[in-house]
């Protein structure tokens, strides 16, 4: 069974976007909280690395110089004039002190998570903290202000030659499609749910890549109201055959969990068992891996789904029954379950949902695979 490394810091809870936003780190610490009470890092298949924080230079090798001097200058409590310029402000990159300093602590972890596999360390490194797929080269973009998937996956590109990079959270990974858009050397596949519908507005399967890049960034889109069986079977469609056509050296999975029909921000109806599924899919293309958290409004959500993913990486079998000692912590946060898993669910998604998400896939088939020589 693979050796996996869990990515983690204490201090991920000392950064704050301010109470009313919607991305709570508190979910971080009900991950390890639950990850504890399971005692699946007393597993001899799992080990606890602690995050460190990114060095500047590894940040720069993405993102402008200018960038990010202005986060540097928020930290030291100056309000930069040309906030707009870089994406900040109010809503959804607030300008609050510590933001770079934090950003730093969660994109380390996705750096180390590289690095553990490079060297041979683990087969699978999971850093929850990252999987901030929108942030541009220069600037901050839905919730995230250094794009740590484009950094993890070009430190790889240092050994490697190349990289898969799957992305299933509800928004579309634009920040790490647009950073390799016109290379060969890194697939970009994102499912989500369409752009007509939700941020970014981006990740329509006409967006293929360019140059040497063409038929290296895949969309698949899907409606509102999409479930596990919809979801679970467009990755089917397209994810292994491009992962056997490309042969990639290493993959980089974001696994944002607001695709669950409880998020407060997206329109997807996915429960724990169609995330599990992909989740073990991933798994089992058997290649080193730098797994990563990503969106996930709901906490409870993520902790469980997190929770589920460090264990199908372990290959170990949990109950269903959340322990009784961290219950109470779960349940101060908005836990109704008292299960683990969500109960598989009966009713299916309208036509009209499958329609479209077989549209997507005919045309990657038609437009993309040949490119791959995939029949």
């Amino acid at each position: 069974m693979s050796l996996v490394a869990f990515i983690y810091s204490e201090n991920f809870d000392k950064y704050t976007y301010g109470e009313a936003h919607p991305l709570k780190m508190i979910r971080l610490k009900l991950t390890y909280e639950l990850i504890k009470a399971y005692e699946l890092l007393e597993s001899p298949n799992i080990f606890l690395v602690e995050s460190e924080l990114a060095k500047e230079e590894d940040i720069l090798s993405f993102h402008t110089k200018e960038y990010i001097e202005t986060l540097k200058a928020i930290d030291r409590s100056e309000y930069p004039t040309n906030s707009s310029q870089f994406g900040l402000g109010w809503g959804d990159n607030p300008i609050v002190k510590g933001i770079y300093e934090g950003s730093l602590l969660s994109s380390g972890g996705s750096i180390q998570a590289a690095r553990l596999i490079m060297d041979g360390k683990a087969k699978i490194a999971f850093n929850i903290a990252g999987g901030l797929h929108h942030a541009m080269a220069d600037r901050a973009s839905g919730f995230c202000y250094i794009n740590d998937p484009v950094l993890a996956i070009k430190e790889l590109l240092k050994k490697y030659d190349r990289i898969a990079y799957i992305d299933i959270d509800a928004h579309h990974g634009d920040g790490v499609q647009y950073a390799f858009y016109d290379t060969d050397k890194v697939l970009t596949i994102s499912l989500h749910e369409a752009g007509t519908f939700l941020f970014p507005g981006t990740g329509f399967s006409e967006e293929i890549g360019t140059g040497k890049g063409r038929g290296f960034s895949v969309n698949l889109p899907f409606y509102p109201g999409t479930d596990d069986e919809t979801f679970v079977w467009g990755f089917n469609e397209i994810v292994p055959p491009l992962i056997e056509a490309y042969k990639p050296d290493a993959i980089v999975a974001q696994l944002g969990v607001d695709t669950m029909s409880t998020d407060p921000l997206t329109h997807l109806e996915l429960t724990t068992n169609g995330f599990c599924k992909m989740v073990k899919r991933i798994r089992d293309f058997n290649l080193p891996l730098v797994a990563l958290g990503g969106g996930g409004y709901n906490v409870t959500n993520v902790a469980r789904c997190w929770t589920l993913a460090l264990s199908i990486f372990a290959g170990i079998k949990l109950l269903d029954a959340i322990p009784e000692g961290v219950m109470g912590l779960l349940k101060k946060h908005g836990l109704e379950e008292k299960s683990l898993s969500d109960p598989v669910k009966k009713e299916r998604a309208d036509s009209s949902v499958k329609k479209m998400a077989m549209e997507g896939v005919d045309y990657i088939r038609k437009s993309i695979f040949p490119l791959h020589n995939i029949r």
